[in-house]
């Protein structure tokens, strides 16, 4: 924390002329890098762009931003210092508009785009990509390990292929035993001190529909707020994301090696096998729940800004290939 120049007014400027429904048309030049579900990841302003930002406009207080600033200052260091893991350099800014409303920043160091997990797989071969996932499960492990030795802390992960990038990445080189990675979506710091969930879970709520917001934290919000400290259906959303990548073919052998890490590299944490009925499952129930999600906020955001006449400050993606 604190190696990356931020250009705080620049990030004003930004967010005043931004427009959340055409990004590209403006006032700050930008480009996005990616969308999750309460964020965009951009690049911003003129000539060399060497920071990815990522736009976090869920808050609605002084107190929540300082709430939110000081978890993700802790998670990044957790993963950092007593798990092991690799992240980019990383900071953070609160840019508050004319309008008075707060906006989190999180900012990293940018990497090489074909360096992100999600990218690399496109161009190695099978064997490379079946290695690379034994290595991811190898980090995720770290994560599990600390938790079974801490007495009041637990942390949970999205492990998902998209969010690891492989560290001095060489486009010509192959996968090795001695491949490292970084981490890099710690916007979402899931982390329990004494069981109790230090992430706000009304924040997950933030970008979801408003006439949809009670059905949501009924039937969703628990599940969405527990299924990244389970190992299991880490790994399975790990290997489900192939379907997304569209690489389904790959799925038997990650499977095959999952278990094989399971039950020799890990076998004191006594994770239950992964079968494909479970991954096709368990992708298909995801990919149907996002992508009815993002058309009822695509309805949100029409009642909001063309009935209502007010501000929608959330980016929404086109359609996802799923």
């Amino acid at each position: 924390m604190g190696e990356l120049r931020i250009d705080r007014e620049l990030l004003l400027r930004f967010e005043e002329g931004l427009d959340p429904r055409h990004p590209e048309r403006s006032a700050i030049p930008a480009a996005i890098l990616g969308y999750g579900e309460m964020s965009t990841v951009f690049e911003i302003g003129e000539g060399k762009r060497e920071l990815a930002y990522k736009r976090m406009p869920i808050f609605e207080s002084a107190e929540e931003v300082a709430q939110y600033k000081q978890i993700y200052d802790e998670y990044n260091d957790l993963l950092i210092h007593r798990v092991g893991l690799r992240i980019p350099p990383y900071d953070s800014a609160v840019i508050t508009t004319a309008a008075g409303r707060q906006v989190v920043f999180d900012i990293q160091r940018k990497l090489d785009p074909l360096s992100m997990g999600n990218r690399v797989i496109e161009s190695i071969a099978p064997e490379d990509i079946i290695l690379m996932v034994r290595l991811l499960l190898r980090e995720l492990k770290k994560i599990w390990d600390f938790n079974r030795k801490s007495s009041d802390l637990e942390i949970g992960i999205d492990g998902q292929i998209s969010n690891w990038a492989i560290v001095d990445f060489d486009q010509k080189r192959s996968i090795t035993e001695r491949t490292e990675f970084y981490y890099i979506d710690t916007s979402t710091p899931l982390f329990r001190r004494e069981g109790v969930e230090q992430l706000n879970p009304e924040l997950f709520l933030r970008a979801a529909p408003s006439f949809l917001v009670w059905l949501i934290r009924w039937l969703f919000l628990e599940d969405v707020m527990t299924r990244y400290y389970d190992f299991h259906l880490v790994a399975i959303d790990l290997i489900g994301n192939f379907y997304k990548e569209q690489r389904p073919e790959l799925i038997p052998g990650l499977i095959e090696v999952s278990n094989d890490f399971f039950k020799n590299e890990a076998a004191e944490l006594d994770i239950e096998p992964i079968t494909e009925k479970e991954v096709k499952s368990y992708y298909r129930e995801d990919a149907w729940i996002w992508r009815l999600f993002l058309a009822f906020r695509k309805i949100d955001r029409f009642l909001k800004t063309r009935i209502a006449r007010k501000p929608y400050p959330f980016i929404l993606p086109g359609k996802i290939k799923r």
